[in-house]
């Protein structure tokens, strides 16, 4: 399995967790919510959901409204299919948002992990946060180490770029430490007997986003941060 492919994958699962789901629906949900889908096709979509089908993941159903199933009957087309998580593709997505390796801190993935992070564990929340946080670290210091060496050769434009990409990655750690001292604050409150009580999520645990306005996250997709 290819790593785009596997995004894709943990993608459709986690969304379904949330409720069944045709394949249209599913790919305005992948545009919408994340973004680093957003040049996907069908084409792509639906080979993804016939292997989770296959793999006892995902069943498929007909649609659920009577008047839909006429409609297509009548025109020709066949009724939409509903695709809906099994006991064991919900297992399996749960072990899935368990692993805390390399590949979760990778551009793309880490954007899909992030986007469920409501059902994902502290802990492996910390452990996502922080091994991105490292991995940008290493690649801001190879950047440097880059421009120093090359700067004299470089024409003003070149090195406007390299400058942008080095802030991109600048802006995307101190976001990464914004998060991480909001886990710890949230952690610590909850560990506090007289801790107010605070509303949880799905996961059992509670939410560590910063709640100061006006702040955006930067998009770890993005080209200039690589």
């Amino acid at each position: 399995m290819s790593r785009r492919s596997g995004i894709l994958e943990f993608a459709v699962l986690g969304l379904l967790r949330e409720a069944p789901m045709h394949g249209y629906e599913l790919r305005k949900r992948l545009n919408t919510s994340l973004g680093i889908f957003r040049a996907f096709s069908y084409g792509t979509l639906y080979p993804c959901l016939k292997t989770l089908v296959a793999n006892g993941w995902l069943i498929e159903e007909p649609g659920s409204a009577p008047e839909d199933a006429l409609a297509a009957s009548l025109a020709g087309r066949r009724a939409k299919i509903v695709y809906r998580l099994t006991a064991e593709g919900k297992e399996h997505f749960e072990e899935l948002l368990s692993h805390t390796g390399p590949d979760a801190w990778e551009d793309e993935h880490f954007a899909a992990r992030f986007a469920f992070f409501g059902q994902t564990e502290h802990d492996v929340r910390m452990r996502v946060l922080e091994g991105r946080r490292s991995r940008l670290e290493e690649r801001l210091e190879k950047m440097r180490a880059s421009l120093a060496r090359t700067r004299e050769r470089l024409d003003d434009y070149t090195l406007e770029l390299q400058r942008h990409g080095m802030e991109s990655v600048e802006r995307e750690v101190r976001w990464l430490n914004e998060l991480i001292e909001s886990e710890r604050a949230g952690r610590d409150q909850r560990s506090r007997p007289d801790a107010p009580a605070r509303h949880d999520n799905d996961s059992g645990e509670t939410g560590g986003l910063p709640r100061h306005g006006g702040s955006t996250r930067p998009d770890p997709s993005d080209d200039t941060a690589k």
